[in-house]
């Protein structure tokens, strides 16, 4: 039951995010959706670094016996996990938050499904760093318990509200009715406890495996992170409130991590 609701708190933020299209009746301003994707990115790469690459590095150590080898698990999982979405990315046609003329087999696709592909690149990352976590906490790996698993999952919640938001009010303000938009920005999060079940039975195979693992979803993350997020929330005008919003994301995760340990 624990894991259950742990794979699907992510998947009720981005519900809840989508669910902004019945309160909100005009497209969403530009400084809003900055502070947004500022904070979505803090959040991840905290996450990152203090659920997943410590980790990681900590099971090695222990394994190894030894400090100087836990780096190379967390390098060569973190790579691979850039690698992975680098080519999820170069594969699947798809829109970014804001795009001009889409060119190739994406100018034959809506721009509504192009749309809902973005953000399921962007979730599946999320729900596979819940699912190695608790993976970890299950196999008793170094600083992972229940508890901080349950922040990890508390805390992509919390940064999928935005998420569902920058996804569902855009496709509202385009001519989709209400409901058809919260859907689609609803079901975009559906990956997320699909994938994060996934990690979970491979690392149940592979328990070897686990620091690769937390390091891929960190990669992962921090691919999202900086191909999409960060550059989205950097330009034009009010990039300021992004970096402000970072610096809120990151401290409100770290502090949950820590303090749910």
């Amino acid at each position: 039951m624990a894991l259950l609701i742990g794979l699907l708190i992510p998947l009720l933020g981005t519900m809840l995010g989508s669910a902004f299209v019945f309160f909100m009746r005009e497209e969403m301003s530009s400084r809003l959706q900055k502070t947004l994707l500022g904070f979505a990115s803090g959040v991840m790469v905290a996450a990152s670094v203090w659920s997943l690459l410590i980790p990681a590095m900590e099971i090695t150590a222990q394994q190894e016996q030894s400090p100087v080898w836990s780096v190379v698990p967390a390098s060569i999982g973190f790579l691979l996990g850039v690698g992975f979405l680098l080519l999820i990315d170069e594969l699947t046609p798809h829109l970014h938050i804001k795009t001009d003329k889409p060119e190739g087999l994406r100018a034959h696709l809506s721009r509504t499904t192009m749309l809902a592909l973005a953000v399921t690149i962007h979730n599946l990352p999320e729900g596979m760093a819940v699912g190695v976590v608790f993976a970890g906490a299950e196999d008793g790996a170094a600083g992972l318990s229940l508890a901080s698993t349950f922040a990890v999952s508390v805390g992509i919640a919390i940064q999928n509200v935005p998420e569902g938001a920058i996804i569902s009010m855009p496709l509202r303000a385009a001519g989709n009715s209400k409901w058809r938009s919260f859907l689609i920005g609803s079901l975009s999060g559906v990956v997320e406890p699909l994938g994060g079940l996934l990690i979970i039975l491979l690392a149940s195979l592979i328990t070897f495996a686990l620091p690769y693992l937390l390091a891929f979803a960190a990669g992962a993350m921090f691919y999202v992170v900086v191909e999409e997020l960060i550059p989205e929330a950097s330009q034009g005008e009010h990039s300021n409130l992004s970096t402000i919003g970072f610096a809120v994301g990151f401290v409100l995760m770290m502090v949950l991590d820590v303090v749910m340990q």
